[in-house]
């Protein structure tokens, strides 16, 4: 089983340290089992959580044994970072877990070193002074999870939600993700070059709403749609139709069909025998040979190679080799 540790800190974020003990525990694979053991190890076995006081049951040497680490946001990221936590974390990922951060996590994360040379992300009220005290790091403060294999960060808030599935997918499919997000009442994952700036306004009764929408376009996704077509079932102008898009989910409308047709792929390959040139047609590419190219640029592997990985993950467990 794959084990997770949550570093828990003082001043720790509670919503932060929340997030992925809940995504996590929520996975099952689909003979019954847990996908994860999830244990939170603490700098001290009482911890200041802000509103209240915790006691962990775990110290930091549980580290030792974690597949994937995750440092949980702080609230004062001013805060001197404990050696010890800065030891244990290079040590693990010396051994080769997996580190992750939430948030202001990452202040934690990058006094190990570990981000230096790397892309990275963290709130966007936070990235100027995460960028001038780890000049060494390339803070983007735009995007929500920034993946670079071993290390991974996220923005705040609910982009903590992204992460988490974006690594459930990683280790265990698009199909066990899909079943996590429904257990945690989320969606499933955005994508992680979409902006933090992303303005959710309550449905409206002129459907400024995209929702009726977006779940036209997932039950169509076979179809050849067009920008025109896709305005013209919106009720609205292209102009128009790519302005909701943007705020509403942080990307373009061809971006966000092109993004759901390879979800639709990777679902196939893990779920059936279908051949590449079936799943293609049915995902809504034009043939195989665009179906391989969109979905090696975001998926960075071939569809054959994804389906064989997929595999081998269910049966060892979906632990981080």
């Amino acid at each position: 089983m794959h084990r997770v540790v949550v570093v828990a800190t003082d001043r720790v974020v509670p919503f932060d340290l929340a997030t992925p003990c809940e995504v996590f525990h929520c996975v099952r694979l689909a003979d019954g089992r847990h996908g994860y053991r999830v244990r939170v190890a603490g700098t001290a076995r009482e911890i200041d959580a802000g509103p209240f006081r915790m006691k962990v049951r775990y110290g930091l040497e549980e580290l030792a044994r974690a597949d994937t680490v995750v440092l949980a946001g702080i609230a004062d990221a001013s805060a001197p970072v404990d050696p010890r936590l800065i030891r244990a974390v290079q040590r693990a990922a010396r051994r080769g877990a997996r580190i992750a951060s939430i948030c202001s996590g990452a202040f934690l994360l990058a006094a190990t070193g570990l981000l230096d040379g790397k892309r990275a992300t963290t709130h966007w009220l936070a990235a100027a002074e995460l960028a001038r005290r780890h000049p060494r790091v390339r803070v983007d403060p735009d995007v929500l999870y920034v993946d670079e294999g071993k290390i991974l960060t996220s923005a705040g808030a609910a982009a903590a939600f992204d992460l988490c599935l974006h690594m459930v997918r990683r280790d265990y499919g698009s199909a066990v993700a899909v079943a996590a997000a429904r257990a945690s009442v989320m969606p499933l994952e955005r994508d992680g070059g979409q902006s933090q700036f992303i303005a959710h306004p309550p449905p409206a009764p002129d459907g400024a709403s995209l929702s009726p929408l977006l779940a036209w376009l997932e039950a169509n996704l076979h179809a050849p749609l067009t920008l025109d077509v896709i305005a013209r079932r919106g009720a609205a102008s292209v102009r128009s139709l790519n302005r909701r898009f943007r705020a509403q989910t942080g990307t373009t409308p061809l971006q966000w069909l092109l993004r759901a047709r390879v979800r639709r792929a990777q679902l196939l390959l893990e779920t059936t025998a279908h051949s590449v040139e079936r799943i293609a047609s049915s995902a809504g590419f034009g043939s195989a040979t665009s179906f391989r190219e969109h979905f090696r640029r975001i998926v960075s592997t071939s569809p054959q190679a994804y389906r064989r990985a997929f595999r081998r993950s269910q049966v060892r467990g979906g632990s981080v080799r």
